[in-house]
């Protein structure tokens, strides 16, 4: 078995309210990463697309940066925490305006797999052109 390790990835001010992030996360929670992609395509909510691309970019994370077999990605952490509020105002009869506040999300993916096997290093060739050959 190769060694094992965990790769972070971080989607900040997501704009949708963090109870509505954190049902599709439960989703995919302790999944493969091919696994959560493809439940993550077939699920009919909004919430499912900013997840599904911090899930994308933890596994390219781990490939490409960290040299992990994309194969053995497994999410191992996933949470959904609150994020900035924005603060805005809603108008109203005879010239009011009722403040309200739009909620943002943080998602954290962590992704644990083996790194990829190395390739043996190839010898370096002899002369292979003899005398008889030139």
């Amino acid at each position: 078995m190769a060694d094992q390790l965990t790769v972070r990835a971080y989607a900040k001010g997501v704009d949708q309210a963090p109870r509505k992030v954190s049902l599709v996360a439960a989703l995919v929670r302790n999944r493969t990463v091919a696994d959560a992609l493809v439940i993550l395509e077939h699920v009919p909510k909004r919430a499912s697309l900013p997840v599904k691309k911090a899930i994308e970019s933890a596994k390219a994370n781990a490939t490409n940066t960290h040299g992990l077999d994309g194969k053995t990605l497994v999410i191992s952490t996933i949470s959904v925490t609150v994020g900035t509020r924005l603060k805005r105002f809603k108008p109203a009869s005879r010239g009011r305006a009722l403040p309200f506040q739009k909620k943002t999300s943080n998602i954290l993916i962590e992704v644990t797999g083996d790194a990829k096997a190395k390739k043996p290093a190839a010898k370096p060739a002899a002369d292979t052109a003899t005398k008889e050959d030139k």
